[in-house]
């Protein structure tokens, strides 16, 4: 059911501010039966504390034993139903990347792999630096300007990714992606879903063989894995719906791609990677002029696909080091969540509930102490789905009006 009309109706402009956090796939698994998760096992004093005086609950950021896309994942935070407002990856980077992205045209997401015997030896190509990404792509541009009467643009994005979009007649994005998703199996073959697609399908296709011509002599960087084809959609804007006036604090292309779908403007950071310092210097310089602030840290869900365990307890524990400097700022209302869970025991995004954490001046008596899994399943917020989020957030801010008589 589409609430907007009725957030649109209920809707005020208060001073309160609202700040969200996301810890991209936050939620964790222990490594062996008993064990801590990821979060367990990060010392964070900092939201220990803040979990003391605040709410929690679990949330499902979809639908129940659905491993949701960071896309999905992060609509849904934003109050979006996933299932009606769909949106591809390629499309999110090319508007976080501000490319040259046209009606007509279709974006891709790509990943630089390393390709042996023909199967995928590794969906990251060993995390290159960007400018490695940078050198390779321009190898790219010079070697494939287009393919058959489909121009073909090539952008950076960070590390491993990057953007193709593709320009011409008769280009439609029901497409299937090229990523096994798993080591040992090759790439696969693009699929049309409709007769309207199969030309799209077949220039992705011969992109993917020219690119490994291209780079046959790279070592890690020597084949590209597809995902995501989208044209560029047009989503209702939060200003409109929920009356805010909001703003993005992120890094990478996809998430300021997301921000920008829905009406976010997004606000220019300091730093590479996840620059965690520059994002809390954004939020600090802009407190001032905008009532809802949506705050994204990244390295917490790359370490979980890695695999790397206490890499990701590391950048836990790193995000707790900064709390305070923005709890400092006063929000109103705060909230930490993840858009999905990313075990590294999985190394891979899954279906598990992540930890909800709500601050606010209205709330009820809570027994959960920490900001982990266990302790959101004590919470007095329950259980909740991501769609449910926004509305509560919303509330606790006093910027919804009573609804019916």
């Amino acid at each position: 059911m589409d609430l907007f009309p009725v957030f649109k109706e209920l809707a005020q402009k208060t001073p309160s501010k609202i700040l969200l956090i996301v810890l991209d796939g936050v939620g964790g698994l222990p490594l062996e039966p008993g064990g801590p998760t990821e979060l367990e096992a990060a010392k964070t004093p900092n939201l220990d504390r803040l979990a003391e005086e605040s709410a929690l609950g679990l949330l499902t950021p979809v639908y129940p034993g659905l491993a949701p896309g960071s896309g999905p994942g992060h609509l849904a935070l934003f109050g979006y139903d996933p299932f009606r407002y769909v949106v591809g990856r390629g499309a999110l980077s090319a508007l976080g990347l501000g490319a040259d992205f046209r009606e007509g045209d279709v974006a891709l997401r790509g990943n630089f792999a390393t390709l042996a015997e023909g199967k995928v030896v590794d969906r990251r190509a060993g995390r290159p630096s960007t400018e490695e990404n940078q050198r390779v792509i321009a190898k790219l541009k010079e070697a494939i300007p287009r393919i058959e009467d489909v121009e073909v643009h090539f952008y950076t994005e960070s590390e491993h990714r990057f953007l193709v979009i593709l320009r011409g007649e008769g280009l439609e994005d029901r497409v299937t992606d090229t990523d096994p998703q798993k080591t040992g199996l090759p790439p696969l073959k693009a699929q049309a879903l409709d007769e309207a697609s199969e030309k799209t399908a077949r220039i992705v296709n011969l992109l993917s063989e020219r690119i490994q011509e291209v780079l046959e002599d790279e070592p890690r960087m020597n084949g590209a894995l597809f995902r995501g084809a989208s044209k560029r959609p047009s989503f209702p804007r939060m200003g409109e719906v929920y009356g805010l006036t909001p703003a993005a604090i992120a890094s990478y292309p996809m998430y300021k791609g997301l921000a920008s779908l829905v009406g976010m403007e997004v606000l220019p950071v300091e730093g590479e990677g996840d620059a965690l310092e520059g994002k809390l210097k954004a939020l600090r310089e802009n407190w001032g002029r905008y009532d809802f602030f949506y705050f994204h840290v990244k390295k917490t869900d790359a370490m979980g696909e890695d695999g790397n365990f206490w890499g990701k307890v590391e950048k836990i524990e790193r995000f707790d080091a900064l709390l305070p400097e923005i709890l400092s700022l006063g929000p109103d209302v705060l909230a930490i969540t993840g858009d999905h869970s990313t075990p590294a025991l999985l190394k891979a995004h899954s279906w598990h509930p992540v930890p909800l954490l709500l601050k606010a001046p209205y709330l009820r008596a809570d027994e959960a102490r920490r900001f982990t899994e266990r302790e959101a399943q004590r919470g007095s917020l329950g259980h909740l789905r991501g769609v449910e989020l926004m509305p509560l957030l919303l509330a606790h801010a006093g910027k919804l009006l009573k609804y019916g008589a």
